[in-house]
């Protein structure tokens, strides 16, 4: 993926996307920690909108997710609260977290800036020897079944 020889300005647009494809096949695991990279720096870049996530996420785990079926309704000021409320109270901090604070849009710059690193890999990557034109053997993670069944090399 980071051999530097391996990569070239693509002719045509067509040749781009078409390279652009057959590199999302094959990397597609380093492209998702590219992006999952990028988003970890841009969070840890900006310390609040990184608690602001964490709290987003504890409160859905203890008020949403981990609560035992049988547990009570929640109880707040003197009032209890249905399941229902609970959910609509977690999806509306969710919103306002997310759209109305700089977390929304730190967030989504990160997986564009991500995602623009990706194509721009993906566009002008021209390997020569890395793809294979059978198609049970598409997916590198498997070819140890191939192996296994004799249908191929390892």
């Amino acid at each position: 993926m980071a051999d530097r020889s391996a990569l070239s300005r693509p002719e045509s647009l067509s040749e781009a996307t078409a390279l652009l494809r057959k590199n999302l096949a094959y990397f597609r695991v380093n492209y998702a920690a590219v992006v999952a990279l990028t988003l970890a720096a841009a969070l840890a870049a900006h310390p609040g909108s990184l608690a602001a996530l964490l709290a987003l996420l504890a409160a859905w785990c203890l008020l949403y997710a981990l609560r035992p079926a049988d547990a009570p309704p929640l109880a707040a000021f003197g009032r209890t609260f249905s399941d229902r409320e609970v959910l609509g109270g977690l999806v509306a901090a969710s919103a306002f977290v997310i759209f109305l604070t700089s977390v929304g849009s730190l967030i989504f710059s990160a997986l564009a800036l991500g995602a623009a690193v990706v194509c721009a890999h993906g566009a002008c990557r021209v390997p020569e020897d890395l793809f294979l034109d059978e198609p049970d053997q598409a997916n590198p993670l498997l070819s140890f079944a191939a192996a296994v069944t004799g249908g191929g090399r390892v």
